[in-house]
C-alpha cells in the first residue's frame, strides 16, 4: 500500500479545522495540534454553574460559505445544528428610549431609512445592489485566491470588476454620498469598527459586509457558536484526521529547507507537510530561527492591526426586560472611539460597546430563570492592561446599561468572567494581544497580506493574519485555500 502523505497543522482554529478534514479527504494522514484544551480557536467555550458561555465569535454571518464547506463532505448545517435567523436582527441604542431594531426583512428595512431619511429607501436599493455585486465577485472570484503575486489578478474581467468594487474609495465617503441622517450612516458603518479601521480608512469594498448583514442575515447556531467548530470537528474526524490538545508547539526545526520536525512540549513530530494556523506572527517571529522568517520585526510592528477587545462574561439570576440577543450601544461619539483605536491608542474615554444576550434566543444557554451576557468593548491593540482598569470598565457598562435600557444588573450578578489583552496573548500569543487579526486596510488587502507561502518549502500559513482575513467564514475559507495549495504541491512531487 503506498504511504499517505502526512501533514501536520499546527492550531485548531477554523482554517486548521477546515484544511485538515480537506487534506484528509484528498488522501493525507493529518495531525492537528492544539494548544488549548479543545478546538475552536478564539471560538472556545466557557462552563460555569450552568451556563455555556462562546468566548470568541457571537454573530453567524454568510450562512452560504458554511453550507458550501459542509456540501464538499455532502452534508448541511442541519446535519448538526438547528440555525435560527434572528428578527429582529440586533438593535441598536443611541440614547435611553432612542432605538432601532434591524429588521430581517429588506421592506421593514427600506420602510426604517424611509421613516429616519425620507426619500432613502431609494438609496438604500442602490447601496445594496452595489454590495450585492461586491459580495458575489468577492467571493466567487477573490477570496478563493492564495494571493501568492498580483499576477493572480492580471485578468481583464477582475479589472472592470476592481472598478466596480470600488477599492479606492472609502467607506465613510460611500455612506456619506447616499446618506445625511447620522443613525443611518451609523448603522452602515458599524462592520467596519472590527475590521480594523476608521471608516475613512476602509475601502468600499468592504460594503459587501452590509450586504451580508442587511440581506443574508444575523443567524444562530442553537447551543451556541461552538456548534459549528463541533461540526467541523466531527467532520475531520469522520475523515481520519488525529486531534492532540493541551500541547504546544515551541519550535519548528528546518533542515535542508524542510520543516523537519514539529517540537512541542510532550513530543515531536515530524512530517511531509507542515500548516501553521497558531498566530502568524507568532510563528513567523517565534517558532522559526532567523533565516526562515518571512518577515522582520520591523515589518510586523508596522502592521496595522484590528482590534482588541474587553470582554465580561456574566452569569445572571434574573431575565432581562427589553434586551434581544445582539445588541450595539452607540449612544457616544462613534469617530472619537475608533480614534481611541486606531489614530491614538488609549483606553477608551466613552466607548462604545456591544451586550449579547444569547439566552434571549436559546434557554439551553443558561438555567431557568436566569440570563447568559456579554459585554464587549473593541479596544486597539497592545495597551496595558490591568485588572483595576478592567474593573474601572465594568462599572462603566453596568451604569451605561443601566441607564439605556432599564436593566439594574449590579445585584443580580452570580458570576463574571473578564478577557483582555493579556489573556488573547496568553491563550493564543495573539500579537499585541489582536483579538481580530489584521486591519482590513487598501495597503493589507489580497496580495498585500502577509504571505501563505513561507521561506520552507513545506511549509504554509493559514488563519485570520494571511489571505483572505479575519473573521469566521473568511477563516474557514483559509483553510479551503491552503489545502488546495497542499494538493498542488502533492501532485507535483
Amino acid at each position: 500500500m503506498e504511504k499517505k502523505p502526512t501533514v501536520t497543522i499546527i492550531g485548531a482554529g477554523f482554517a486548521g479545522l477546515a484544511a485538515a478534514a480537506l487534506l484528509a479527504k484528498d488522501g493525507c494522514d493529518v495531525t492537528v495540534i492544539e494548544k488549548n484544551e479543545m478546538a475552536g480557536g478564539r471560538a472556545r467555550t466557557w462552563e460555569k454553574d450552568g451556563f455555556l458561555f462562546d468566548m470568541g465569535p457571537s454573530w453567524y454571518w454568510m450562512p452560504d460559505v458554511f453550507e458550501n464547506y459542509y456540501q464538499i463532505f455532502d452534508k448541511t448545517a442541519a446535519d448538526f445544528y438547528e440555525l435560527k435567523r434572528l428578527s429582529p436582527s440586533y438593535r441598536i441604542y443611541f440614547g435611553k428610549s432612542d432605538t432601532i431594531d434591524v429588521s430581517a426583512t429588506l421592506d421593514d428595512l427600506y420602510a426604517l431609512f424611509e421613516k429616519l431619511e425620507p426619500g432613502s429607501s431609494g438609496n438604500l436599493k442602490h447601496f445594496l445592489d452595489q454590495a450585492k455585486y461586491k459580495y458575489d465577485v468577492g467571493m466567487n472570484e477573490y477570496v478563493f485566491k492564495p494571493s501568492h503575486s498580483i499576477m493572480e489578478y492580471f485578468d481583464p474581467r477582475l479589472a472592470i470588476s476592481g472598478i466596480k468594487l470600488q477599492l479606492l474609495g472609502n467607506m465613510r465617503k460611500h455612506v456619506h454620498q447616499l446618506f445625511k441622517s447620522e443613525r443611518l450612516r451609523k448603522l452602515l458603518e458599524f462592520p467596519v469598527l472590527f475590521l480594523g479601521a476608521t471608516p475613512q480608512n476602509t475601502p468600499a469594498l468592504y460594503s459587501l459586509m452590509n450586504y451580508a448583514d442587511l440581506v443574508l442575515g444575523t443567524w444562530y447556531p442553537m447551543g451556541g457558536m461552538h456548534k459549528i467548530v463541533n461540526a467541523m470537528q466531527k467532520i475531520a474526524e469522520e475523515q481520519g484526521v488525529k486531534f492532540i490538545f493541551d500541547t504546544e508547539v515551541t519550535k519548528i526545526e528546518v533542515k535542508d529547507n524542510l520543516a523537519e520536525y514539529v517540537i512541542t512540549n510532550k513530543e515531536n513530530f515530524k512530517s511531509d507537510f507542515v500548516v501553521g494556523n497558531a498566530d502568524y506572527q507568532h510563528i513567523d517571529q517565534h517558532l522559526f530561527d532567523q533565516p526562515y522568517r518571512n518577515y522582520s520585526k520591523k515589518y510586523w510592528e508596522k502592521r496595522t492591526m484590528a482590534p482588541s477587545c474587553l470582554l465580561f462574561y456574566i452569569g445572571l439570576n434574573k431575565k432581562l426586560d427589553n434586551i434581544l440577543h445582539h445588541n450595539l450601544f452607540f449612544d457616544e461619539n462613534f469617530d472619537q472611539h475608533a480614534e481611541e483605536i486606531y489614530s491614538n491608542p488609549q483606553w477608551p474615554s466613552k466607548p462604545l460597546f456591544y451586550a449579547c444576550c444569547p439566552s434571549v434566543t436559546d434557554p439551553g444557554v443558561a438555567p431557568e430563570g436566569c440570563e447568559n451576557l456579554f459585554f464587549l468593548v473593541p479596544l486597539a491593540p497592545d495597551l496595558k492592561d490591568s485588572e483595576s482598569k478592567r474593573e474601572e470598565y465594568f462599572n462603566l457598562l453596568l451604569n451605561r446599561f443601566k441607564n439605556l435600557t432599564g436593566n439594574d444588573i449590579s445585584g443580580n450578578i452570580l458570576f463574571k468572567r473578564s478577557y483582555a489583552m493579556n489573556d488573547f496573548v496568553e491563550d493564543y500569543h495573539a500579537f499585541k494581544g489582536n483579538a481580530y487579526g489584521l486591519a482590513n486596510t487598501l495597503k493589507q488587502t489580497a496580495f498585500l497580506k502577509p504571505k501563505m507561502k513561507s521561506k520552507v518549502t513545506n511549509f504554509l500559513y493559514t488563519g485570520q493574519l494571511t489571505v483572505p482575513g479575519p473573521g469566521v467564514p473568511p477563516a474557514i475559507i483559509s483553510g479551503q485555500v491552503v489545502a488546495k495549495e497542499i494538493k498542488k504541491k502533492l501532485k507535483k512531487a
